[in-house]
């Protein structure tokens, strides 16, 4: 074990809210370091939408963009690697990684996103970001005016209805067995001209993601060219539990307005605080978790 450096903040995960995060901090002049694994939930996806000036950028452009800027500030540096442990001493972090590199921090904003749970649908995963969409605000447009199926059941599938078929009129509602539906909802529904298949799915049919056709258990086919559905999750780092950070009923890191978690020091910005899972939204969390981290700092030197 060899401890490498201490830092007045780490942030860990490199994509969207981290690198935001640690822009704030750099031009605070804070001694930042970036700990990412290289593992962004969006790393499928062609292409970028609903970001004004880079609207219809790849993801991974944007954030070579966005992690060249962050490094020109001369406070801030990046380490590629996996954070196994954060413990807490006191005012102080010690961050353990998969190598044995022990580094400390005053500071730690969480920006590890989360990490997508797969139903066990043939040529789902591979689907995933490319033809089966989680969001129209992010993918709708490009999709808009055709045949698009929603893969869900349940309240989220009534949900989910009524707003897609603001983006097109032929619209199919796959719910994969059960349809977990009452009454009023199905009715509303079929008013909205929505059709309910309730076979199950045994195999998306994809050329490069692309989707071609939704095959069901008895053979029979529908073909959509793109797919919504909301998958289950998991936070992608056991850290913030480990800390005792408090989480919402729904699974995301409890924090209030500027990011801060229920442990004090401990912040955390992007996917794993919000269901709204956009590049907008997870870089103004960054900024502002930023922010709030340099002002802490300051006031703790004033206590």
């Amino acid at each position: 074990m060899k401890v490498q450096d201490h830092f007045e903040v780490i942030v860990i995960g490199g994509s969207y809210a981290g690198l935001s995060a640690a822009m704030a901090l750099g031009r605070s002049l804070r001694k930042t370091l970036v700990i990412d694994s290289g593992q962004p939930c969006n790393r499928q996806t062609p292409h970028s939408h609903n970001f004004i000036t880079l609207d219809g950028v790849p993801p991974a452009v944007m954030a070579d963009k966005a992690k060249k800027q962050v490094l020109e500030y001369n406070t801030v540096t990046f380490k590629e690697g996996l954070v196994t442990a954060v413990e807490k001493q006191d005012d102080t972090f010690k961050i353990r990684l998969g190598d044995r590199t022990v580094i400390m921090a005053q500071k730690i904003l969480f920006a590890t996103g989360v990490r997508d749970i797969m139903p066990s649908i043939k040529g789902f995963a591979e689907c995933w970001g490319i033809s089966v969409l989680h969001c129209p605000y992010c993918h709708g447009y490009e999709v808009r005016n055709v045949r698009t199926g929603i893969l869900a059941s349940g309240e989220t599938a009534f949900e989910t209805s009524k707003l897609i078929q603001h983006w097109t009129n032929d619209l199919t509602l796959l719910t994969n067995g059960d349809p977990e539906l009452t009454e009023i909802q199905t009715h509303l529904i079929h008013e909205l001209g929505i059709n309910i298949i309730k076979k199950e799915i045994s195999e998306l049919e994809h050329e490069d993601g692309y989707v071609k056709s939704a095959i069901f258990s008895d053979g029979t086919t529908f073909e959509p060219k793109a797919i919504y559905s909301r998958v289950a999750f998991e936070q992608h780092c056991n850290a913030p539990a480990e800390l005792g950070c408090e989480f919402t009923d729904h699974g995301h890191i409890a924090v209030d307005f500027l990011g801060k978690t229920s442990v004090d020091g401990v912040y955390a910005a992007g996917d794993n605080t919000t269901p709204m899972r956009s590049v907008s939204v997870a870089v103004a969390a960054g900024t502002k978790a930023g922010a709030a981290i340099n002002l802490e700092l300051i006031n703790d030197r004033l206590k």
